[in-house]
């Protein structure tokens, strides 16, 4: 065959001066020392509750990720989950003042803590940069199986250099989900719980690894059809949304409006099943939103 006729795949490659780039030096680096510390956990706090966990060592992931991130950009705002009292309203006012910024990093050095305290290798290091309040990179990285999934606006998202695509399952009873337990046991989790009440019936099955960033990045890469979680941070989502918009999918609130850095009542899928499961939310009366 001759070589201008054989379509050759081009790898996918960000130069070294990109945001982009940062983020996935950051994500890497970070990941790389929190996987070496497995198992070293002497300090365990709480945060919000007994299930809300903290270690020294997301503490330590988040210092390297601001260090360098600063390094490169220094008059870029940061906004990271170990930087902000516990609790919904604290998130909300620490995103309100950050928001308007030109750039602001989202940054969760551990999505998963209590998995990686127990050493259930289903964590991931997440890390967002918001232009004028739009995400326009987005970086997943799941230390355990070395899987980086990134995302840039308008260009893409990938995984070990190829591309993802979203499931093309059209059908919730076709669907796999996943889903979360939120930390607010007052109504965030018998609401979630009501949901899976109701869709448990309708779906092939329900899920829930305990990592909203890894959660997103598998409706991303096609491995889960769609996942939908109550009471979430900007940090939990920010990129993770990207991925899932870039590789072709839907990411909106449980009342079905567009995401924004501000939702924390999530539904993210392939967009086929997108109205279903929201339906079906609103029909179980478990979109996380009090009624007046």
């Amino acid at each position: 065959m001759n070589a201008l006729n054989k379509k050759e795949k081009v790898p996918y490659v960000v130069t070294s001066k990109s945001y982009t780039a940062v983020a996935i030096n950051c994500a890497a680096k970070a990941g790389e020392w929190i996987k070496s510390r497995i198992g070293t956990v002497k300090q365990l706090s709480t945060k919000t509750s007994a299930q809300d966990l903290v270690t020294e060592v997301d503490k330590g992931a988040e210092q390297m990720i601001r260090k360098l991130i600063l390094t490169h950009f220094p008059e870029h705002a940061i906004l990271g989950e170990e930087g902000v009292e516990p609790g919904a309203e604290a998130s909300m006012k620490a995103l309100e003042a950050a928001k308007e910024e030109p750039y602001l990093w989202i940054v969760d050095p551990i999505d998963g803590t209590t998995n990686y305290v127990h050493g259930f290798p289903f964590y991931s290091v997440s890390i967002a940069l918001a232009h004028k309040g739009e995400v326009i990179v987005g970086v997943v990285y799941d230390p355990s199986r070395d899987e980086l999934f990134i995302a840039e606006k308008g260009k893409g998202a990938y995984v070990h250099g190829n591309p993802t695509l979203v499931s093309k399952e059209s059908s919730l009873s076709q669907s796999l989900l996943a889903t979360g337990f939120p930390m607010d046991t007052s109504f965030n989790l018998p609401q979630n719980m009501a949901g899976l009440q109701a869709l448990l019936p309708k779906v092939r099955n329900v899920r829930g690894g305990g990592s909203a960033a890894l959660h997103m990045a598998y409706v991303a890469a096609g491995r889960l059809s769609g996942y939908w979680e109550l009471g979430l941070n900007a940090w939990d989502v920010a990129a993770g949304a990207l991925l899932i918009q870039e590789s072709g999918g839907k990411v909106t609130d449980t009342e079905g409006r567009p995401y924004d850095l501000a939702v924390r009542n999530v539904v993210a899928t392939n967009g086929a099943i997108h109205e279903g499961l929201l339906d079906t939310l609103s029909e179980a009366e478990a979109t996380g939103f009090r009624k007046d």
